[in-house]
């Protein structure tokens, strides 16, 4: 069984750490003070290591730390991440002085895209970020299910993710591969949705999705 961490310790990766239990996988979750998880953590009673440990003892790692330093954070790590599949989930959005999102930190690229280049001998697969975190352990809660997508430059590492995902409950059909990285530009971009959306309806599920 593929061995699995989870970067950070907020409500996003409370949400995968959920699915992941539930489907039974093998997980750790690793966050910078193993003594100090986030108190929006409401995942499942788990052992906090540090990131270093967490990443070592992994072949997949999933990036559920904020967009906006995720790459600033996951650098410094390079070769411990090497050889890894590292899954993005995060977006990264500018923000005011009031700490409110004003458009995307990377308008002409994206997140996964510069994590792709700080960490070379990573294969970094984006998806899941088009959805609230909720979604994420739940697919089942939207009817019709969303449309889950995935860009990465590697073959073999979506191969990987998608099978996870096929384990974390989505099915076969919602599960759309864009292509390389690059094409993480699209999903990324529903951010600029996303904080409108909040403030009409609040946190109730909600997911992009293709209607055919």
């Amino acid at each position: 069984m593929t061995n699995i961490a989870i970067l950070g310790s907020g409500r996003v990766a409370s949400a995968i750490a959920t699915r992941l239990a539930a489907s039974g996988q093998n997980f750790v979750v690793g966050i910078v003070d193993p003594e100090k998880p986030s108190d929006r953590w409401s995942g499942p009673n788990t052992e906090f290591k540090s990131t270093s440990e967490a990443i070592a003892a992994s072949d997949i790692i999933f990036n559920a730390t904020p967009g906006e330093t995720s790459v600033a954070f996951l650098s410094p790590l390079q070769s411990e991440l090497a050889g890894k599949v590292l899954v993005d989930v995060s977006n990264a959005m500018r923000r005011d002085e009031a700490g409110m999102p004003v458009g995307l930190l990377y308008p002409d690229s994206s997140v996964a895209e510069h994590l792709q280049a700080a960490l070379p001998d990573t294969a970094v697969v984006k998806t899941l970020n088009t959805m609230l975190f909720a979604v994420m352990a739940n697919p089942e809660c939207l009817s019709p299910m969303a449309t889950v997508f995935l860009s990465g430059n590697e073959t073999s590492a979506k191969e990987h993710v998608h099978a996870l995902l096929r384990t974390m409950g989505w099915q076969e059909e919602v599960i759309e591969d864009l292509g390389p990285i690059a094409s993480a530009r699209g999903p990324e971009s529903f951010m600029h949705f996303v904080p409108h959306i909040i403030a009409k309806h609040g946190f109730a599920p909600f997911a992009l999705s293709i209607a055919r």
